[in-house]
């Protein structure tokens, strides 16, 4: 029985591609290099905003040392010009919260964006303060598992009546060595670079947030 759903934020509970990729291009290009498509980015994205630049950077070939602080300033500002729930997502929260299900966050993201999204889409009202952990808090970053087993510990739950839902190899990496179960959405922009031979058959898909009240 799933007692507690763990949420990951980009390409999970919200679509921040386009934002995300408008940041990093505004990067490179004030490098003078050419811009990557979205989904190149969207390949990018799951460990950190560190990673991502790290990515984007080696990608165009450039190694500028102040890349990170200029695209945390870039993205600070683009954080909700189009980021957005995915369909359905708010009905869904509001229907688990109504069964009595515990929900969570646990993202790469800096905590501080991170509450900022989820406060300007109308989000926060489903997570307590407490069980939303950023990427940059007092646990490691995913994939591991010291934030997700922090947050079964917050709740009172054992692992395995914990659902870690996520989209990339990331989330699916950090479920596995918690020993929570795994959804991955495959919806999300994370899922488009996941590795089919890493599927052992304990997963759970959905292919639309609706699809996580038949769980």
């Amino acid at each position: 029985m799933i007692r507690l759903f763990v949420f990951d934020l980009d390409g999970t509970l919200v679509d921040s591609l386009r934002d995300l990729a408008d940041s990093a291009n505004e990067l490179l290009t004030s490098y003078g290099a050419a811009p990557l498509d979205m989904t190149t980015i969207g390949g990018m994205v799951g460990d950190g905003a560190a990673r991502l630049v790290a990515r984007a950077c080696a990608a165009v070939g450039v190694a500028p040392t102040d890349a990170l602080p200029r695209f945390l300033e870039i993205y600070d500002a683009k954080l909700l010009a189009h980021t957005r729930p995915y369909d359905g997502l708010p009905a869904v929260l509001a229907s688990l919260a109504g069964r009595g299900v515990s929900l969570a966050v646990l993202t790469n993201k800096p905590l501080g964006a991170t509450r900022r999204i989820l406060a300007g889409l109308d989000l926060a009202k489903f997570f307590e303060e407490d069980a939303v952990v950023g990427g940059d808090g007092p646990w490691p970053r995913k994939p591991d598992p010291a934030g997700l087993l922090r947050l079964c510990d917050r709740a009172g739950v054992p692992p395995s009546d914990v659902l870690l839902v996520g989209d990339s190899l990331v989330d699916w990496q950090t479920a596995r060595d918690a020993g929570t179960g795994i959804c991955l959405a495959r919806y999300g922009f994370g899922f488009l670079t996941f590795p089919s031979s890493k599927l052992d058959g304990r997963e759970q898909f959905i292919d639309a947030p609706a699809d996580l009240l038949r769980l």
